[in-house]
């Protein structure tokens, strides 16, 4: 079976091949540090965090690299705002994505590039630029000659005469630097010094980059002049990713990236969620409400990556209940694997089992398919289902249906399978045949006392340790012959 994945660029639908056989170099855009992490934030890097893992799972080697833009007109007024400095938002944003991100089970990156970490790099790429006549400098700023480029629209499909005048994405005092560009088209690499401002040291006077420029140099810096992917939200195709294009291919001659990839919006009743409509759920709130954090991953999965996905509360609660099917699948082996006489659920993970091939066939195409991770659900469900299925028979019959080889399979193959979507959890003391501090040998050591109990006609007794095991999550069964068998909830 072969990958596929839709590439903005084409406009289609493409086989994956990677530039070096095994091996896959991937950028995406990160956060401009200025606020909390949002939902449309999660589904953005829970996408490529998705993407990354499945490749992984396929046999590559991946290089991912994602960037924090921390010098930026967002994060400088957000600095006035609160009477501190860019340094100190922008750092305690940043710590407040890495939290947000590991409650969501997001790889780290291989590398977290800053783009004031970069600044001789975007002045290098500046004057690379400039020396090929791509770029001209104006009364301290620094502009890209869109027209000299003669791609320019590729990516986004738009032609000069259709985009609108001066769309730098995120230029300030727009009618000051109309006035210095000799296009309204061509937009900022490097922007000259304003009082109160951070500024480096630069051949065009003191200043700081433009934005779209900052993503080609730590491209470049990271991973070289031609990658595998390259990510980003739907909204970044025009002008950010555009402008990389330009800026990058001008200088090198050859392709920034061989796939471009990107991801749906989240939206609100229809409409995009974002900061700047003030519709926007907080990744940290919504979590605290609390809602699960792998039932947000399971909202996020619900849709394939580049689709749109309407954010509701009964969408939510919706995940909630897919997650917990997959999570009482999981849980299984931690439930009755004792009472199987299976080894530890870490033991029997850890030796090499061979997984249904069925069920991986079926997991393979849904992702070859454009990462299609509904799909995907669909063959976690049928494996949770069954286990739970199976555990109901056992609660209630004392043996499964399903020869224990199979069951083993089963759950073996449902939990390698979620991790390649990052749907993992720690089963805590409860889950893990501690609950209570009762050990599965003190347990039967109740029941033991509760038998005597009854035998000696002590049934308040019998009860009471009834009760007690009952309270921490314990059921018992009675069963002819005097025998009694139990199972955690």
């Amino acid at each position: 079976m072969t990958l596929k994945l839709y590439n903005t660029l084409t406009r289609r639908q493409e086989n994956f091949e990677s530039l070096e056989p095994g091996k896959v170099k991937m950028y995406c855009c990160g956060v401009t540090v200025y606020d909390y992490c949002h939902l449309g934030h999660a589904r953005s890097y829970i996408a490529w965090d998705i993407i990354r893992r499945y490749l992984m799972w396929r046999g590559y080697q991946v290089r991912y690299v994602q960037n924090f833009t921390d010098i930026d007109d967002k994060i400088l007024n957000r600095a006035r705002e609160t009477g501190t400095s860019m340094e100190s938002v922008a750092e305690r944003f940043t710590e407040t994505y890495f939290e947000d991100m590991k409650r969501l089970n997001v790889l780290e990156a291989d590398e977290y590039p800053r783009a004031t970490q970069t600044i001789d790099g975007i002045k290098q790429l500046i004057n690379d630029l400039e020396k090929k006549g791509f770029a001209y400098s104006a009364g301290g700023d620094v502009y890209y000659q869109v027209r000299e480029f003669t791609e320019y629209g590729k990516l986004s499909g738009r032609r000069l005469e259709e985009m609108q005048a001066g769309a730098s994405g995120r230029v300030g005092g727009e009618n000051l630097e109309t006035s210095k560009k000799k296009d309204p088209f061509d937009f900022a690499l490097w922007k000259a010094a304003k009082p109160g401002e951070p500024a480096w040291n630069s051949p065009w006077g003191q200043g700081r980059p433009g934005w779209h420029i900052e993503c080609s140099a730590m491209v470049r810096e990271c991973l070289g002049e031609t990658i595998d992917i390259h990510g980003g939200g739907a909204d970044l195709i025009f002008p950010h990713h555009e402008n990389e294009v330009a800026q990058s291919e001008a200088v090198t001659g050859k392709s920034l990236a061989k796939y471009w990839l990107h991801n749906g919006f989240v939206t609100i009743n229809g409409e995009k969620m974002s900061k700047s409509l003030g519709n926007f759920t907080t990744i940290r709130d919504l979590l605290d409400k609390p809602v699960d954090p792998m039932a947000v991953r399971m909202f996020v999965l619900t849709a394939q990556y580049r689709k749109p996905i309407d954010f509701t509360p009964e969408a939510i609660a919706s995940a909630e209940n897919g997650w917990n099917t997959i999570k009482e699948g999981i849980l299984f082996a931690y439930q009755y694997g004792s009472q199987l006489g299976w080894e530890t659920p870490e033991k029997l993970l850890s030796e090499k089992t061979n997984l249904l091939t069925s069920q991986v066939e079926q997991f393979q195409k849904a992702m070859d398919d454009d990462i299609n991770t509904p799909g995907a659900l669909a063959v976690l469900f049928e494996l949770a289902k069954e286990l739970r299925r199976e555990g109901n028979i056992l609660v209630h019959e004392g043996q499964t249906e399903t020869s224990l080889e199979e069951l083993q399979k089963q759950w073996i193959t449902l939990v390698k399978l979620s991790q390649v979507l990052g749907l993992e959890f720690q089963p805590n003391a409860e889950i893990n045949g501690e609950v209570g501090g009762l050990s599965d040998a003190e347990i039967e050591s109740l029941i033991q006392q509760r038998l005597a109990a009854k035998k000696a006609k002590n049934y308040s007794e019998a009860d009471r340790i009834r009760d007690q095991l009952q309270s921490q999550g314990i059921k018992l069964i009675d069963q002819p012959g005097g025998v009694t068998r139990w199972h955690r909830n």
